[in-house]
């Protein structure tokens, strides 16, 4: 991969990893088009994660779904989406207009996962975006699920500054999460997270931590935070259809020695949580019991906050 498709962050942080700028993708992996095989998945799938920055310039991550259909591309470089944030979502307000998006497809069925960012101006039946960047990412830590749609009725959004004890645990137990963040430019990317339960461990009601594990080596999300801490987070509770939006800031461990006591982990990501917003009925998908990734390390309590 040449090197100017890195970003100054994304270099610097492959570079303190022991890395060259030359990645271990072919430029080709890359590119602003939707190959055909990505327009079939994408006619396929139930669910999208889009993150992005509010006007007060908050990252964060959310969830849309439809019918199989509902994601569609009108062309090469252009998706369409036929679905928008409910009133309670903390982008309604922000994707009612032109912003920068960054988008995940992913189905844990088939252990499959296709990244896009690009540019979102609204439409009537939901959003249009013009991609920049499209694709793939490896497999590793998706937990093998099954769908099935429940109509649902989304609650009104329960908002807060730090999170409850039942939201910790919520997140103590979680096998997977989303993670949106932006570059310098304001060039938003969506990406996700998986590992055993307690992966992510809870530091405190406003400190979350989790490894870093081995990856496609693009640092993406470590890229950007290395030039713009804002980030947001998507937990969904996969049997209800409840999900939890946190945003705050986030910074990447270097420290060796935090790192060893954590199986699996090359570095590690601590998260300051500045808002918390969570949704019961947000999502009219019911998911099976998971099959863990053969890929997740072994997880080991917390023992003392960093």
């Amino acid at each position: 991969m040449a090197a100017d498709v890195y970003h100054q962050g994304e270099r610097a942080v492959r570079r303190r990893a022991g890395l060259d700028d030359q990645g271990e993708l072919s430029a080709s992996a890359v590119r602003a088009q939707i190959p055909e095989v990505a327009r079939k998945f994408l006619l396929q799938q139930p669910m999208l994660v889009v993150g992005a920055a509010d006007d007060r310039d908050r990252m964060w991550a959310i969830l849309l779904t439809g019918r199989p259909g509902f994601l569609r591309a009108e062309d090469d470089g252009v998706l369409a989406i036929d679905a928008r944030p409910g009133s309670g979502d903390p982008l309604h307000d922000r994707l009612a207009g032109p912003a920068p998006v960054g988008m995940l497809a992913i189905e844990p069925a088939r252990h499959r996962r296709m990244r896009m960012n690009g540019r979102a101006v609204p439409t009537p039946h939901g959003m249009r975006v013009r991609l920049d960047q499209v694709y793939s990412n490896c497999p590793k830590y998706i937990q093998k699920r099954e769908s099935h749609w429940v109509p649902t009725t989304a609650a009104q959004p329960k908002r807060t500054r730090a999170l409850t004890g039942d939201q910790q645990q919520w997140i103590a137990g979680a096998d997977t999460f989303f993670i949106a963040t932006a570059d310098r430019d304001g060039n938003a990317d969506a990406s996700h997270r998986g590992g055993n339960p307690g992966f992510v461990q809870v530091m405190s009601p406003t400190v979350l931590r989790w490894p870093d594990y081995v990856g496609n080596a693009m640092f993406n999300t470590l890229g950007n935070l290395e030039v713009r801490p804002e980030a947001g987070l998507l937990f969904c509770d996969w049997r209800t259809g409840a999900v939890l939006h946190l945003s705050g800031t986030a910074r990447t461990d270097w420290d060796h020695t935090h790192t060893a006591a954590v199986p699996g982990a090359q570095r590690l990501v601590e998260f300051s949580v500045t808002d918390v917003i969570e949704i019961v009925g947000a999502s009219p998908l019911r998911w099976s019991e998971p099959v863990p990734s053969r890929f997740n390390p072994p997880v080991r309590p917390a023992k003392e906050p960093l």
